[in-house]
């Protein structure tokens, strides 16, 4: 008894804090969206105007058409290339802990640090494009951070290379887990190569196909300080997305009540993924 009040003591406030800084700060939010909130919090209530005003925008448009170019390679690649990685380890390789290594090191570094470092890689004057010119390439040019329509897929480039190793990592585990009887009666049946992979392998990592995309869609969505680092968000307003767009409005430009709406958008599209997860959870384990 006295171990569990003591336990209580410990929790009970913790989580007092993050009920404050979570849903406080999360309702507070939502209050502000719904006032006439600019430099300072307003408590001028003008109901969904600046949601109104959000989906009209032009620039919150074009943000979240950045987001779907920039959610589908940040999704579809590193799900590839996690399998692929996945399946080249899982083969029992010589040095395998020394690749899973390699792999899985730029998930060590933070967004900031990606980005710092894809950008000097990607500047036209020197980085990779310089070390081709100096093998003779001379005409060789990699300058997608100045091209409008290639910028968001810069973002893409680092996105990949930092996350494919997580991704790697669980179907690797997916991978693992498969019992291996069921391998071999498969191959008793002659199912090889190609027709093992689909008609056995893959079906059985939904789960880990499930928990990668619980891990990158929400990602996708909130990424934030790679744009800052590796673009800013331009040229012009080319590769700003969403999150980069609530901060603007909220602390640069002095339109909280704006900056606190698109936050609300942003909260609703990630629980949109997380909720019908948590339901699917509950009941089976109702089940």
């Amino acid at each position: 008894m006295a171990e569990r009040r003591t336990a209580l003591a410990c929790l009970v406030p913790l989580l007092l804090v993050g009920a404050v800084f979570f849903y406080g700060f999360l309702l507070w939010t939502g209050w502000l969206s719904l006032t006439r909130s600019n430099l300072m919090p307003s408590q001028e209530f003008v109901g969904l105007a600046q949601y109104e005003r959000l989906l009209a925008d032009p620039r919150w448009q074009a943000a979240l058409w950045n987001l779907l170019r920039f959610g589908a390679g940040f999704v579809v690649l590193p799900l590839l290339i996690g399998l692929g990685l996945a399946l080249l380890l899982d083969q029992k390789l010589r040095g395998e802990g020394a690749l899973r290594w390699i792999y899985l090191h730029p998930m060590a570094l933070s967004m900031v640090v990606t980005g710092s470092a894809w950008r000097w890689l990607m500047d036209p004057e020197q980085g990779l494009a310089e070390g081709v010119r100096a093998l003779g390439w001379t005409g060789f040019r990699w300058d997608w951070l100045a091209q409008e329509e290639m910028a968001v897929y810069a973002l893409v480039v680092a996105a990949v290379w930092q996350i494919s190793g997580f991704v790697m990592a669980v179907f690797l585990a997916g991978l693992r887990g498969i019992d291996e009887s069921m391998l071999q009666a498969a191959r008793l049946d002659g199912a090889t190569g190609w027709r093992l992979l689909r008609r056995v392998i893959l079906p059985q990592l939904g789960p880990s196909l499930f928990s990668a995309l619980l891990v990158l869609l929400p990602a996708a969505i909130k990424t934030f300080d790679l744009v800052v680092v590796l673009t800013e968000g331009g040229p012009g307003q080319a590769s700003e997305l969403p999150a980069f767009y609530m901060f603007q409005m909220a602390f640069e430009r002095s339109r909280l009540g704006l900056g606190a709406a698109s936050a609300m958008v942003l909260v609703m599209m990630v629980l949109s993924i997380a909720l019908p997860y948590a339901v699917l959870r509950s009941r089976r384990a109702a089940a």
